[in-house]
């Protein structure tokens, strides 16, 4: 089933992109169109295109980029083990913005797990890969009763 939501992230250096989204994170290029410098990319269920736009895209730039891209956007997503990525994805040296952790968050009355961490791509672009860890009863505590 195709996704209802893919975001496409301009990148500064194609090549660059394509080698950490493939070779450190694990995704893998479905399709690409070379002379646009444009890639569509899958990570289990997770797709996204990146693209290094020419200085006459018909899209792109609209303003000056400037580093860190995205800024104001964590791009959230699902892998089967997030350990085992992180593990990855600490061995490249890439920036990790947030370590491996394991954190609940309250959804009505339940609570719902995450095993997440949260690493920059080169152009800054913050993607927090989690691992779902299912829901329990929420925890009362004396603050919260």
């Amino acid at each position: 089933m195709r996704p209802a939501l893919v975001p496409e992230l301009i990148v500064s250096d194609i090549v660059s992109s394509l080698s950490v989204y493939t070779g450190v994170f694990g995704f893998r290029v479905l399709y690409e169109r070379p002379e646009e410098r444009f890639a569509f990319l899958e990570r289990e269920r997770a797709q996204l295109m990146l693209e290094q736009p020419l200085a006459h895209d018909r899209l792109w730039p609209r303003a000056t980029f400037e580093r860190p891209f995205g800024r104001g956007v964590n791009l959230q997503i699902e892998v089967s083990d997030a350990a085992v990525l992180h593990q990855t994805v600490e061995a490249s040296g890439l920036e990790l913005v947030l370590p491996l952790e394991e954190r609940w968050y309250r959804r009505g009355v339940e609570e719902v797990g995450n095993r997440q961490f949260a690493v920059a791509d080169p152009d800054g672009y913050v993607l927090r890969f989690f691992q779902d860890l299912g829901a329990r009863p929420r925890i009362s505590t004396p603050s919260s009763a």
